[in-house]
């Protein structure tokens, strides 16, 4: 919302809402007037898990008028450690309408519109430019870059947050007045280099502590005060309670927000990412790639005693808290460094947790000149699925 609008613009205040955000009306900084701003505002939260659900829970205890959730996942047992707006009692639910319950019963007063569909490049802009302001609770890069771009296209700004094991990042991009997403990652890793927090793992209370600095960010903008993380980037280190900031400014070069701009419109955030696969090169010039193989498929082919190697790339702590026996174990990173202890005349079925390292892995052992390699979709995860004997983590 523009910060120099006249009070009059923004919504009065109730009785019950004077009682209910008392405590914001004896802050200077914000007062009535500023109540008043958030009551008017808007924020469009993506994403309602980690990082989504201590952010929005904070802006509708603080009166932010209208609060828009976009996901399209349902509840597990797992998110519970981390994803505070659900509980035991809603496992199995969309999280939309988990949160929106929850929310909603937090402070009856606000609005709660819900969004159930994968933000792409058809749908970005329309949710988006509904909103004063986009709240990133997304954890995979094509999803960061597509509500980047989006937010610069519609002239919103984007609060973005990230989180991983021990460490979350925090900062605020908009590209009409500063850097950017892409002025900071101008391009993605390499498909499988950086672990999901499924495979690495996170510290419950981690995405609390950026959720709530990222609803703090939202509602400075909306109050139009502050000093909020324009320009800069503020890392995060729960393991040794360190705080640190780096400074940030535009990337002339930025495609996106630079002084020659050639983006100018949404693109396939997944190719962009390596994510989809391009179109085949000519038979003899096709790049050699892992056969897929699902853990039912490869249950069935132990049961039948067939020749061949299973390779789990996961990291000891993971065998220790799931396993399946008769396995070859190197974790991902040593791959290369032990592929001798490998029989290069048997096949290969490659595992991990999930299926991203397991192909990071598969696909270097193509390269290294093994010949028979598979990956396992799904991973270990996928497993237990088929066999309910191997413990889920």
């Amino acid at each position: 919302m523009p910060s120099n609008a006249s009070s009059d613009s923004y919504p009065k205040l109730t009785r019950e809402e004077l009682r209910r955000y008392g405590r914001h009306l004896t802050l200077p900084e914000v007062g009535e007037d500023g109540q008043r701003r958030l009551k008017g505002g808007s924020v469009l939260v993506v994403g309602c898990g980690g990082l989504g659900s201590p952010a929005a829970l904070y802006l509708a205890a603080a009166g932010v008028g209208r609060i828009g959730l976009v996901d399209f996942d349902a509840v597990e047992e797992s998110n519970l450690q981390r994803q505070i707006a659900h509980g035991t009692e809603q496992l199995g639910w969309p999280k939309l309408e988990s949160m929106r319950q929850r929310l909603t019963n937090l402070n009856p007063l606000v609005t709660v519109e819900t969004h159930d569909l994968k933000l792409d490049r058809t749908n970005a802009l329309a949710v988006v430019e509904q909103y004063d302001v986009v709240l990133d609770g997304t954890d995979n890069f094509p999803a960061r870059y597509l509500v980047n771009d989006a937010c610069a296209l519609a002239g919103k700004p984007y609060v973005y947050g990230s989180i991983l094991r021990f460490e979350g990042q925090a900062s605020v991009f908009d590209a009409r007045t500063g850097p950017c997403y892409r002025c900071l990652f101008p391009q993605p890793p390499e498909p499988g280099t950086v672990p999901s927090c499924a495979e690495a793992g996170v510290l419950g209370v981690l995405p609390g502590v950026i959720g709530s600095i990222q609803a703090t960010e939202a509602i400075k903008l909306i109050l139009g005060g502050g000093d909020t993380l324009l320009g800069r980037l503020l890392l995060y280190d729960a393991w040794t309670m360190r705080v640190r900031e780096v400074r940030l400014g535009r990337d002339p070069a930025c495609p996106l927000c630079g002084e020659s701009p050639s983006i100018r419109e949404l693109v396939d955030y997944e190719e962009f990412c390596g994510m989809r696969s391009a179109p085949p090169a000519p038979r003899e010039q096709a790049p050699r790639r892992p056969a897929h193989r699902s853990a039912r498929e490869v249950i069935a082919m132990r049961a039948r005693g067939e020749d061949f190697v299973l390779l789990d790339v996961r990291e000891p702590f993971e065998l220790r808290l799931a396993s399946v026996g008769g396995t070859v174990d190197i974790p991902l990173a040593l791959v290369p460094l032990r592929a001798s202890e490998l029989d290069r005349t048997r096949p290969i079925v490659v595992m991990c947790h999930h299926g991203a390292r397991s192909m990071a892995a598969a696909e270097w052992l193509l390269r290294d000149g093994f010949t028979h390699v598979s990956n396992l979709d799904g991973g270990i995860h996928a497993w237990s699925d088929e066999d309910p004997a191997v413990p889920r983590y």
